[in-house]
């Protein structure tokens, strides 16, 4: 049976919202739909004025601020190869970042905090496809351990204040995100873009073939960024729980599947070499949504297909020449 949901423009009226992250990939699609749903009061902290790995910024910022629902989107984020070359950096910024900035907004009296964990935070070999029970039956891939565990102390700390001070707070596991304004970088980037990108530019300059990481075989689901955006506000209207929630489109693809859907869609027609002693990553990937659903509504709608013409169609049109 269907359930009957508020009105979503109402749920926001005259709310003040802070979106740390909120000029980013994730960030920038968040606000635009809480500005869609009639938000006028947003704020959005440029790390150049509030480094949040400081806790007198943070303070700063929610004196500043004082607002009625904190998205925490913030976070030293990369591929495979980022985490490899600055773990340390993975680890401390984003615990930091966290941990500091929810105890504050706890202290502020801020009504509500939704804190954005991450599909990193599960076991290397947890069972497919993944359910929110199986989060602490194992330790998480090694390459993205530090930035997983960091992010997964968000939820020990929601879970902790609410049961002691009663702060309602929210921590939701997102899949890999890709969409339009991603980040392409070939040093930095997520598997994605680096495709999107490497195919892009070898068809253009007609090279016959191009490198990817690992062997193929290890699988992950992709949720676009625009799917995201929704479900972490239904999540923020209508779930007021700690227990941890998935967010994903429930679809799995191997990353040899993904490689020949890229360049096709990309035009594309070269030969894939495959770079094996360069690490797969976690082996397999995907998550099981359906308490998403069930609590607060949220169901992906847009195909992966659909989703990686969008982001090409971005890249191409956006990319610096």
């Amino acid at each position: 049976m269907a359930r009957d949901w508020p009105d979503s423009s109402e749920s926001w009226r005259n709310k003040r919202v802070t979106v740390t992250g909120g000029s980013g990939f994730l960030g920038s699609h968040l606000v635009a739909n809480l500005r869609r749903y009639g938000v006028d009061q947003i704020f959005i902290p440029r790390s150049s004025e509030y480094n949040l790995v400081h806790l007198e910024a943070i303070q700063r910022m929610l004196k500043d601020t004082a607002p009625d629902v904190v998205f925490h989107l913030a976070a030293r984020v990369g591929g495979i190869g980022a985490n490899r070359a600055h773990p340390a950096e993975f680890f401390y910024d984003n615990l930091l970042m966290g941990t500091q900035l929810f105890h504050e907004c706890w202290r502020a009296g801020v009504q509500k905090f939704v804190a954005i964990g991450t599909v990193c935070a599960y076991p290397k070999f947890t069972p497919v496809p993944f359910k929110e029970e199986d989060l602490w039956s194992g330790y998480p891939e090694e390459t993205n351990a530090p930035y997983g565990l960091a992010k997964k102390m968000l939820l020990v700390q929601s879970q902790a204040y609410r049961e002691q001070h009663g702060f309602n707070s929210i921590y939701l596991l997102q899949a890999n995100l890709y969409g339009p304004r991603d980040n392409f970088s070939l040093e930095s980037s997520h598997v994605i873009p680096a495709l999107i990108r490497k195919c892009v530019e070898a068809k253009e300059r007609g090279d016959s073939k191009i490198v990817a990481w690992g062997t193929g075989k290890a699988t992950r689901e992709f949720l676009y960024v625009e799917d995201a955006a929704e479900g972490i506000l239904l999540a923020a209207e209508r779930y007021n729980e700690s227990a941890p929630v998935n967010l994903g489109s429930g679809a799995e693809i191997s990353i040899k599947e993904l490689v020949d859907l890229i360049g096709g869609l990309t035009g594309f027609e070269g030969k894939i070499l495959w770079d094996a002693t360069r690490p797969d990553g976690q082996p397999r990937r995907r998550l099981d949504t359906t308490k998403a659903e069930r609590l607060f509504g949220f169901r992906a709608t847009t195909t992966l297909t659909d989703g990686l013409k969008r982001t090409i169609d971005w890249y191409r049109k956006h990319r610096q020449s």
